[in-house]
């Protein structure tokens, strides 16, 4: 029989116009370091300023960091728990996607503990710590439909110098809060609705082939790819439509609900602590073919892969290879069916520097693979995946 914990702390607010009822809640803190991205988005497009506001209306004061990277770094983080500190925050809001919400994450960590991040990270060069004191309270407002990171602890983060980016996740880093409201989302751009809504999907399929998982993570996972299936090609092919973008954010918090991340996740952390510049979802799109058709090959998944098969609209699938092609005709249809490692700098050559590297990074659980993989077979997956 299952065994199994189950445990979601975040209070969520979902909903288009759910960030204009934020200060009708009860703020963890009197004031707030309003974390978010070093781009230009959230202020074009007024987000900033009516989360600035919800703030002034429930009568808590804020700073503002607006340094977050698109994959955040170490250095991003110490800067912003500097400035918590410096400032007198004692909690954080989160305004963007997942780089923005993880990196506040760990911001709300380090406010609270000493030392460096990295003394805390599981990684190869980590310290492995466990931190003395709970996380500062988050709140976050995600802007995107694709990590999930408004419902879970884990954050991301890599660190420049050591060429890691890795997992670092610790149960008070559950966001307190969390506003789901699509009308945030309706100004990304289609490619990056593309690589966000994608990211959502492997999460969730993932999830479905993990040795691990259980009926409650089965259960969000299969509702998440039936909608990424169904409403990405539309929100991709027309970002007003506002019912599309409200069933990605609903696809993006359910597959964040209960992630099992497999393999495919650790070894998109790999390509990513060597080349910073790599969009995550971008980097597992690379991949996923030779990955998951590494299972379907081998017949060692074929319940789960029949399951989402299904759940994306094929009738009566009969085998994992259903499945890898309507994962393939999904890509296709979001314009990323032509992703080139090379494009983002990664050479053949230094694929065969990979497989150690997944043993040395965090990203997905490796031991819940369908089967186990060797370093031989990472490297084949990378290569028949290489362009």
């Amino acid at each position: 029989m299952y065994s199994f914990d189950y445990d979601i702390p975040t209070r969520v607010l979902f909903g288009p116009g759910r960030l204009q009822t934020l200060h009708e809640e009860k703020l963890p803190g009197s004031k707030a370091l309003i974390i978010t991205t070093n781009g230009t988005s959230a202020k074009q497009f007024g987000y900033l300023d009516a989360l600035k506001q919800e703030l002034a209306l429930a009568g808590r004061d804020y700073e503002l960091f607006d340094q977050v990277h698109p994959n955040p770094t170490k250095k991003n983080v110490m800067d912003g728990a500097r400035m918590a500190k410096e400032t007198g925050c004692d909690f954080v809001v989160a305004l963007g996607g997942g780089s923005v919400m993880d990196c506040a994450k760990c911001i709300a960590l380090m406010m609270t503990n000493a030392g460096d991040l990295w003394d805390y990270s599981p990684s190869v060069s980590g310290g492995k710590k466990q931190p003395a004191h709970a996380a500062a309270p988050i709140v976050a407002v995600t802007t995107t439909a694709g990590t999930g990171s408004e419902v879970d602890m884990a954050a991301v983060i890599t660190n420049v110098q050591a060429q890691e980016k890795t997992g670092i996740f610790f149960p008070s880093m559950f966001p307190t809060l969390s506003v789901v409201d699509a009308n945030l989302m309706m100004s990304v751009p289609p490619r990056f609705t593309a690589y966000q809504g994608m990211d959502a999907f492997y999460h969730a399929a993932e999830s479905v082939i993990n040795t691990k998982e259980h009926p409650i993570g089965e259960m969000f996972a299969l509702k998440a790819i039936e909608l990424v299936a169904r409403y990405l090609p539309i929100a991709y092919k027309d970002g007003s439509n506002r019912e599309a973008r409200a069933y990605m954010a609903l696809a993006n918090s359910l597959a964040g609900y209960y992630m099992l991340c497999t393999s495919q996740h650790t070894m998109e952390h790999v390509m990513g602590g060597y080349h910073t510049e790599l969009v995550h979802g971008a980097g597992l799109i690379m991949i996923s073919h030779a990955y998951f058709d590494f299972f379907a090959e081998r017949k060692a998944a074929e319940e789960p892969m029949i399951k989402m098969a299904r759940a994306m609209g094929v009738e009566h699938p009969t085998s994992g290879k259903d499945f890898i092609k309507a994962m393939d005709d999904l890509i296709a249809s979001v314009g990323c069916a032509d992703l080139r490692m090379s494009d983002a700098g990664i050479t053949k050559e230094e694929l065969k520097k990979y497989p150690q590297r997944v043993h040395e990074v965090l990203g997905g659980d490796i031991t819940a693979d369908p089967l186990p993989l060797s370093d031989a077979d990472y490297l084949a997956i990378y290569e028949q995946s290489y362009r």
